[in-house]
């Protein structure tokens, strides 16, 4: 069959508008797929915004609130029972006992050397005991006093010039200066070593080692304060033997004196009044120490 230009020309205008249309039809699709993979992107954009901004609220939140440092509780009755039960289930090692007394020895003798060896620099450097050069080149017997000693019952809170004078006379009597306690308790010694140093000075604006020191001696002794029933100071007792022998190795039968003098006022009165109670003898020697000046 023949066909005519007119035809031709139709079918030709066909076909291009078919073309067209399909390929308006994939331009569409294209786009739209593209406008879906940015909407997508920009979702998961956001979402890892939100993730992060998450992120960064929790470490802040973590840097303002420190580590709950509390030991973990320890009054639930059942674990306390288990570890109990597991300290007495625990098989016996003598051994390993045995070398730990002798540590926990070993540690108390050098705990006590270094106590010692620090009481020592502390009051050479107050001036209450000379270095050992000074020490050996001053050496001298000691005097042993013999019959009733002198003790002399103070407190720190007494005025520094009222100990001063007292120090003074019981040099003179070998007598002794005997406190209850030491300020600030015996585990703090500066104290008490610093209050000596001012009471036995015979220079007391000396400062050093080099201070002269009274012939006096201070002893701390609550044990004598409770024999003789020490409850007012200044008081005076003549007490037979040694009364500076440290407390802790004595009792409380260890000799004591027969009468106590109670009362603010000279050495000279207080032996006078101990005489009058009838320790004339025992008053006798250091009377006469006292009366030769």
């Amino acid at each position: 069959m023949r066909i005519s230009k007119q035809s031709i020309h139709k079918l030709a205008l066909l076909a291009l508008i078919g073309a067209a249309t399909a390929a308006l039809g994939q331009d569409a699709t294209h786009g739209a797929d593209q406008g879906d993979a940015r909407h997508a992107a920009a979702d998961q954009g956001h979402a890892s915004m939100d993730r992060l901004e998450s992120a960064v609220a929790r470490g802040k939140q973590a840097v303002g609130q420190p580590p709950d440092l509390r030991l973990p509780r320890t009054d639930n009755p059942a674990d306390r029972r288990r570890a109990f039960e597991g300290l007495r289930g625990r098989a016996p090692m003598p051994e390993m006992d045995a070398r730990a007394r002798a540590a926990q020895a070993r540690g108390e003798v050098s705990l006590a050397a270094e106590r010692e060896r620090q009481a020592k620099a502390l009051r050479q450097a107050l001036g209450l005991e000379p270095a050992e050069e000074q020490a050996l080149a001053k050496a001298a017997p000691a005097v042993i006093v013999k019959g009733w000693v002198p003790v002399l019952f103070v407190s720190s809170s007494m005025p520094i010039s009222t100990l001063r004078n007292y120090a003074v006379q019981l040099e003179r009597v070998h007598g002794v200066m005997a406190f209850r306690g030491v300020p600030g308790g015996l585990r703090k010694m500066g104290p008490m070593a610093k209050l000596t140093a001012q009471i036995l000075r015979i220079d007391p604006g000396c400062e050093g080692p080099n201070c002269v020191m009274r012939n006096v001696q201070l002893i701390i002794d609550p044990i004598v304060f409770r024999q003789h029933g020490i409850v007012q100071v200044p008081a005076l007792a003549m007490i037979p033997g040694d009364p500076t022998q440290a407390y802790c190795e004595r009792d409380d039968d260890s000799p004591r004196a027969a009468h106590v003098v109670f009362g603010d006022s000279a050495l000279s009165g207080m032996l006078d009044e101990y005489a009058r109670l009838g320790g004339k003898e025992e008053v006798s020697h250091a009377q006469a120490l006292l009366a030769n000046r």
